[in-house]
């Protein structure tokens, strides 16, 4: 656990975090600067407000790639459910063809 100062709409906090140091302060930056964006795009937003709403854009975001990835995850079971019936419709198929090749040697060897 490494500890990092960060600064975000002006305000100061210290961390501790497992995450590589590098990666939260693009965290940290990323924030600011949505948070400040929005503060500089309307007077009448306070940094608070900035903050709740960009809060909530991610918390949206968050929450979409959960159901993408949901849906993802849904997909990729059909899609192995679809691999082994097929697998399992050729081994059928496998079987069929050597029988009827092994009663075709059988009618030929008759003739």
């Amino acid at each position: 656990m490494e500890k990092t100062r960060l600064v975000i709409a002006g305000e100061a906090y210290n961390i501790s975090t497992d995450n590589d140091l590098e990666y939260t302060a693009g965290l940290a930056r990323e924030l600011n600067e949505k948070i400040m964006d929005l503060v500089k795009s309307n007077s009448r937003v306070s940094v608070t407000q900035a903050a709740v709403l960009t809060a909530l854009d991610y918390a949206d975001n968050f929450k979409k790639s959960e159901m993408t990835c949901e849906n993802l995850r849904t997909q990729i079971r059909d899609y192995l459910e679809d691999a082994a019936k097929s697998r399992s419709e050729a081994e059928i198929a496998r079987r069929e063809v050597e029988r009827l090749n092994s009663e075709l040697e059988k009618y030929r060897n008759k003739k």
